[in-house]
């Protein structure tokens, strides 16, 4: 098999536009509906379910034990907004987590499809 090398700078390439937004919902179901939902609304470029999780946590006093799907969400700051509204509006938790992750860089070719795809 032959090796593809790529320099650094084709690798790492700064972007400050794109974000990953992570979120959980408990029912595969949901998750898809959101994943669709985002999508069709040009307001992620991708978004994967992943496998389901346990999550432990503190909630109103009592450890809760929950299965959950993870959904991680591609898209834009100037779509984040949004992307939250949605998530808050279709989510069955009242108080869902949802976390942002900035990229600061990655494979230029995927990330220039995520700003094409979002553009």
């Amino acid at each position: 098999m032959a090796e593809h090398h790529l320099s650094k700078e084709h690798t790492l390439k700064n972007n400050n536009n794109i974000i990953v937004v992570l979120t959980h919902i408990p029912d595969q179901i949901v998750a898809e509906r959101i994943a669709n939902a985002l999508i069709k609304a040009k307001l992620a470029a991708c978004v994967n379910i992943g496998a389901a999780c346990q999550s432990i946590y503190e909630w109103e006093g009592a450890i809760e034990t929950q299965t959950e799907f993870p959904l991680h969400i591609k898209t834009s700051k100037d779509c984040y907004q949004k992307v939250e509204a949605l998530i808050l509006k279709m989510h069955p938790y009242e108080l869902p987590d949802i976390i942002v992750l900035n990229v600061d860089g990655g494979y230029n070719a995927y990330l220039q499809w995520v700003n094409f795809t979002m553009a």
